[in-house]
């Protein structure tokens, strides 16, 4: 089974149906899912000619996709641990709903209540650039979180939302960590000492959440996996570094396939271009890792912090 804690399909769904489709995601499981995927986190990204309308973009996305579920067989929407383990018992891949970047609850914790009572479980603080909640990492500026980010925060802990570090900058990814003493994750983040790129995370950072039983979910954008030339095998050395640094409990996998959105044709990791190559890359995980910690990387380790966080 593979938990991916982050994906950007609900942005297709909500294209596909504005062309007048149904069925999106069942119509493509074989594709996007097979039999592979068990529990995945769907991301609600607000694209930046979004920005100016989030909340109704992030609404609408929402429900493009629930509706969407709603006509599958294969999906469900879960948001708890309990209601994950009984959909995959069921034959069903397990989709918790996250929003990648805090812009469509704008500057209201009475919005970001409404998002959780619609299933929201997974809250990527910032995108890669600035919203009311504090700086992203493109930022020129080296803000942190900001007052209200402190209040989102503690609302998310209040609530059961998991409180996801991946895209922030490192001043803000140091605030949440002081006023925060839940488990948090990075999503889809990989090592900056092996691959110098901003929206890598150092080794402080990676040791920071293994110290709060959190988990840093290794992600497969090229870029983020070597400057020239991202393999398979480059992909596997990410992961093997930050369980040498961190410990196999709080590494796992945050996919981030993106070959499906418009723009982003060829750009994929030599041998791991898609999910039809997971068995490939378990292959390779089993070459440098028991099962023991094969099983904790490619689903256990996520479901713990889902499980302490969400319930």
């Amino acid at each position: 089974m593979i938990f991916d804690a982050h994906s950007d399909l609900p942005t297709f769904v909500y294209d596909e149906r504005k062309k007048g489709k149904t069925g999106v995601l069942e119509g493509n499981f074989e594709r996007f899912f097979n039999s592979w995927v068990s529990s995945r986190v769907m991301a609600v990204w607000t694209r930046p000619e979004r920005r100016t309308d989030a909340t109704v973009y992030g609404l609408e996305v929402f429900n493009a996709l629930l509706n969407d579920v709603a006509e599958s067989e294969h999906f469900e929407i879960v948001t708890s641990t309990e209601g994950m383990r009984t959909a995959i018992e069921e034959g069903k891949v397990a989709l918790w709903l996250g929003l990648e970047g805090g812009e469509p609850i704008g500057e209201s914790l009475d919005l970001l209540e409404v998002f959780y009572r619609l299933g929201l479980r997974v809250l990527t603080l910032t995108w890669s650039l600035r919203n009311a909640i504090g700086d992203g990492v493109f930022e020129r500026t080296r803000g942190g979180l900001t007052n209200f980010g402190v209040e989102v925060v503690g609302k998310a802990e209040e609530l059961g939302i998991l409180i996801d570090l991946s895209h922030i900058n490192e001043a803000g990814f140091w605030d949440a960590l002081d006023i925060t003493a839940f488990p948090v994750i990075a999503s889809h983040s990989n090592a900056r000492e092996l691959c110098d790129h901003r929206r890598n995370l150092t080794d402080e950072q990676i040791k920071a959440i293994a110290e709060r039983d959190g988990v840093i979910g290794a992600v497969v954008i090229p870029s983020f996996i070597h400057r020239e030339h991202a393999t398979l095998e480059r992909y596997v050395e990410h992961i093997a570094y930050m369980v040498d640094l961190a410990g196999y409990k709080h590494v796992g996998l945050g996919f981030d396939f993106v070959y499906y959105l418009p723009g982003w044709s060829g750009k994929s990791v030599d041998g791991f271009e898609d999910e039809s190559r997971i068995p490939a890359l378990l292959e390779k995980l089993r070459e440098n890792f028991s099962e023991k910690e094969v099983e904790a990387i490619t689903f256990k380790n996520f479901e713990r912090v889902f499980e302490r966080v969400v319930g």
